[in-house]
């Protein structure tokens, strides 16, 4: 009888484990069910649907029109030439961010990322500032890009360097120099130690990073708006087209449809360079594999690094800032306090403090929402590439949810906006007037990166420790209070940090719920620079200005606070 106690012991330990694991999952899956997928659901099932139910032929007709066709073009063509354009020329900085100190390198390294995080509201309208109507371009030479092709291309790369830089770099600054000098003591030259040594090393780092910009820019919203004009639409901004401005829901539906599949897709193999990226690697402590640039070859790399970073990154920033100075003691600023009732019901400077109350509540939605996918995750069986039987189903299952809590970034955010308003307007969700609409929408956005920031936290915790706990007696939930959290508590404040500060840029799904009498900061942007006349184009700049400096200063918190610089964000 005693030899049967461990057995028991065991099966209760794996029943408890189970229903902490159903336990975890059960909040994350309700919610997005409810706030995700059921609004998208029920948005496309309207747009194709009809007395005698969905008329899948309307794909073809929608998919057949030429100037839908050309949409899907643009869209394709213009992410592909933004994801080739961002590595060109982030992929320097990320090497040199990786290998080289030379002073300022922390702060500067905190200042590219600054852009990232940036609404796309504010980075079309920075670009509209150097690029457009009385920018250095169109003062000193004439010339205005903003209505081109290369507006749109270059705000892209502005927005998505980081992500080449942190993805890369966090990588390439921990793999061991030692294996490269060691190719060339056997003879091989630099160039071939580096493609054949180090290449294959960051090639899934590499390729990771170009699907997550392939993703940003192939459902560019903001940037393509303000940017492109009415000459270019990407299918983000021909759905919102389609449904504020023509009322076509059948056609918004297709477009929703055909970028749905399109952005699984991207996931599904990003998900497999993941794990790629997974297999074993001679890390080492990225401390020791930075040093000062040799040789004049390296400086020059370095000086035409940070001279890209100041033209590429900083130079739209200050002009920014510049143009919402133009107009004499603070004239802009100061109108934004004043409500002239041609905008909005209020003063445009309320739509800061909106935003500020909006984030909060937002962060706090995605911190518990993703805190517990993440936990949920790592208690799950990990995936393995052999698994077969219960256990292939669990992997399979594991990368199912992993690959749900990622949609958000990729599906239609104007799409899920519309979809709140259509489905969430009957009891017992009745929400259309309620203001948690917009905090709800926002953490949709947010709890991917909750999720990517304590994820690889959380499963370096060794699982020894919570196997001690729970033979000492302790349940599932105080082994997470008493073991998990301590561990992970940086973790989770920079989660909130990255949650906050992309729940306040948020501007898909905001610009149909966010109400008249309560705007947002992206929203007074967008209608301010959708109004004629000098004072509103001030307005949207001095906007513009405080967003990006409440977005900086909370990225540089994370900074002080983050300690792992691996990952995606």
């Amino acid at each position: 009888m005693d030899l049967a106690r461990p057995e028991v012991t065991d099966a209760r330990t794996t029943r408890r484990g189970n229903a902490a694991r159903l336990g975890l999952m059960a909040l994350p899956v309700a919610f997005f069910g409810v706030f995700f997928a059921y609004p998208v659901a029920a948005i496309v099932s309207r747009g194709l649907g009809g007395d005698g139910g969905p008329h899948l032929g309307r794909l073809w007709d929608v998919l057949g029109q030429s100037d839908i066709r050309h949409v899907l073009w643009f869209t394709t063509w213009q992410a592909l030439a933004s994801t080739a354009l961002t590595l060109l020329l982030a992929l320097p900085a990320a090497y040199v961010f990786a290998r080289f100190t030379f002073p300022g390198r922390q702060i500067l390294r905190a200042v590219v990322t600054v852009p990232f995080v940036l609404p796309t509201v504010v980075v079309g309208t920075a670009f509209l500032a150097l690029l457009g109507r009385g920018g250095p371009l169109d003062e000193l030479w004439g010339v205005r890009l903003d209505t081109t092709v290369w507006a749109i291309l270059l705000a892209h790369v502005f927005f998505n360097y980081a992500v080449v830089v942190r993805t890369v770099g966090g990588l390439w600054a921990q793999l061991d120099p030692r294996q490269e000098e060691a190719a060339r003591m056997l003879g091989a030259s630099p160039s071939r130690a580096w493609r054949q040594v180090t290449l294959p090393a960051l090639a899934p780092a590499v390729a990771a990073a170009a699907l997550m910009v392939f993703l940003f820019t192939f459902t560019s919203f903001g940037v393509v708006q303000i940017l492109g004009g009415p000459t270019f639409s990407t299918l983000e901004v021909e759905i919102y087209r389609q449904t504020s401005e023509i009322f076509d829901l059948s056609t918004a539906a297709v477009l929703t449809i055909v970028q749905f599949a399109s952005v699984g897709a991207i996931l599904a193999v990003h998900a497999w360079t993941v794990r790629r990226r997974e297999t074993a690697l001679r890390l080492v402590d990225a401390s020791v594999t930075a040093r000062r640039p040799r040789g004049a070859g390296q400086w020059v790399l370095l000086a035409g690094v940070l001279a890209t970073v100041v033209v590429l990154v900083l130079l739209p920033l200050a002009v920014l800032v510049q143009r919402s100075l133009d107009a004499p003691d603070f004239a802009y600023y100061r109108a934004l306090t004043r409500n002239d009732g041609n905008v909005f019901l209020v003063p445009p400077i309320d739509a800061i403090g909106n935003s500020l109350q909006y984030a909060l509540v937002a962060t706090v939605i995605a911190v518990l929402v993703g805190g517990l996918a993440a936990a949920a995750l790592t208690r799950l069986p990990p995936s393995r590439p052999r698994a077969h039987g219960g256990a292939l189903v669990a992997a399979r299952f594991v990368r199912g949810f992993d690959a749900l809590l990622m949609l958000p970034l990729g599906v239609s955010a104007v799409t899920v906006g519309f979809g709140f308003l259509i489905a969430l307007d009957e009891p017992p969700l009745n929400l259309r007037g309620a203001w948690i609409l917009v905090p709800l929408a926002q953490a949709l956005v947010g709890v991917p990166f909750v999720v990517r920031t304590m994820l690889p936290v959380l499963r370096a915790v060794d699982e020894r420790l919570r196997e001690a706990a729970a033979v000492l007696g302790a349940s599932p939930w105080r082994v997470w209070r008493e073991v998990d959290l301590p561990m992970v508590r940086r973790a989770l404040l920079v989660a909130a940090g990255f949650a906050f500060a992309v729940s306040l840029g948020e501007f898909g799904a905001t610009v149909f719920i966010a109400r008249p009498d309560n705007p947002t900061l992206p929203v007074a942007v967008a209608r301010l620079l959708g109004r004629a006349g000098e004072l509103n184009y001030g307005q949207a700049m001095a906007l513009s200005t405080i967003l990006m400096l409440v977005c900086a200063v909370a990225l540089l918190v994370l900074e002080r606070l983050r300690t792992d610089r691996t990952g995606e964000f």
